[in-house]
């Protein structure tokens, strides 16, 4: 990769990153399915406007609709608002942590799911090393008598595995002749279309105090950084570095949720976390390889 994807691969970790902020300020004040309403119909206006922008135009075929539908189900419905849940209970560093384990179900989901995405020796190492750091995390919890925050990290864990299904659903967007601004475009608009109506059904918000205006300020800058931009960054990169340089973010968005939870919101991660967070780290590298390849070259 050149110096422009290192620097838009940076970009895009911090935006990621910072979703476990903006999160964590919206859901003193807001329910998670009303926070990811907003999140994803902001972000549909924004996409639809950048479209026409653009001179493009959304398709009408129903089978693609119906791919959009599913996709935004597995990579927005049910992810966005089981995290925001679970950053009802947990910090966001921790849930930020949590989905980091997105690649190890992937690539078990893909194992099983696709005929060209086997299991290998050094990943099935990595999974291995990446689930032994949550379940010390979820033991320690869990011997502690902390029910809802073990409840919490598995919301955030499930999460995870949508991500992983929706990355192997979505494989077939290329197959169908569609883009991937457009792709984008569609799956979050099908997410408002189910989510707005339920939000308003479920929690109501308009009967709860009116949300400050940190929290406002939350939920645009999660769905216009942290999820519109953050999907342009993601595509360019995706066309311009291939999936597997992608995978390199994985490693970074902790970092900088971590260090906005602990500097700006006032959380602190305990050392368990953090061994937590190396095993995970240590099994994405495995995974990867290149980042053991890079210690062995320096050594």
């Amino acid at each position: 990769m050149g110096l422009t994807e290192w620097v838009l691969l940076l970009a895009l970790s911090v935006l990621w990153g910072g979703s476990f902020f903006f999160v964590g300020v919206a859901v003193a004040e807001l329910g998670p399915l009303t926070i990811v309403a907003l999140r994803v119909g902001l972000a549909a206006l924004a996409l639809h406007a950048l479209i026409l922008l653009l001179g493009q135009r959304m398709p009408r075929d129903p089978r693609l609709w119906m791919a959009f539908f599913g996709m935004g189900l597995l990579n927005n419905m049910i992810p966005f608002s089981l995290i925001a849940w679970g950053q009802g209970h947990i910090a966001s560093g921790l849930a930020s942590i949590l989905n980091a384990t997105t690649p190890f179900f992937t690539i078990v989901v893909a194992h099983f799911l696709t005929r060209d995405e086997s299991l290998t020796p050094a990943r099935l190492a990595g999974v291995a090393i990446g689930f032994a750091g949550v379940v010390y995390m979820l033991g320690a919890e869990v011997h502690e008598g902390a029910t809802s925050h073990s409840w919490a990290q598995l919301a955030v864990l499930a999460g995870a595995l949508s991500y992983a299904f929706a990355g192997v659903f979505g494989r077939r967007f290329g197959a169908l002749g569609c883009s991937p601004l457009v792709a984008a475009c569609g799956q979050v608009t099908a997410s408002a279309l189910v989510l707005l109506p339920l939000a308003l059904l479920v929690e109501r918000f308009w009967q709860q105090p009116w949300p400050g205006l940190d929290t406002w300020t939350a939920v645009f800058g999660l769905a216009l950084f942290s999820t519109t931009l953050a999907y342009l960054i993601y595509f360019r990169l995706l066309a311009s570095a291939g999936a597997t340089n992608l995978l390199l973010v994985t490693f970074l968005i902790p970092a900088s949720a971590i260090l906005l939870g602990i500097f700006v919101l006032g959380e602190r991660l305990e050392w368990r976390h953090l061994a937590g967070m190396g095993l995970i780290g240590l099994g994405l590298a495995a995974i990867d390889g290149r980042p053991l390849w890079w210690f062995r070259k320096m050594a």
